[in-house]
């Protein structure tokens, strides 16, 4: 009977730790000048590690 009584404590603790974690207060809403600094720099994160590779220009030919 205790270990039946402990098991459903663990499974109720465990599922209410599980939602927690999740649980984010209705007062928290995002910075529009953290979202435009955090933008910047992932693109310059970007912009360091991607080769500087021009694209080619392609000459179109006119069929008229």
């Amino acid at each position: 009977m205790k270990r039946t009584y402990l098991a459903l404590i663990a499974v109720a603790l465990a599922g209410s730790m599980s939602t927690a974690a999740h649980a984010v207060p209705p007062t928290v809403t995002p910075s529009p000048g953290y979202d435009a600094r955090l933008q910047e720099q992932r693109a310059a994160s970007r912009a360091a590690t991607a080769p500087a590779i021009k694209p080619r220009r392609v000459k179109r030919v006119r069929t008229h």
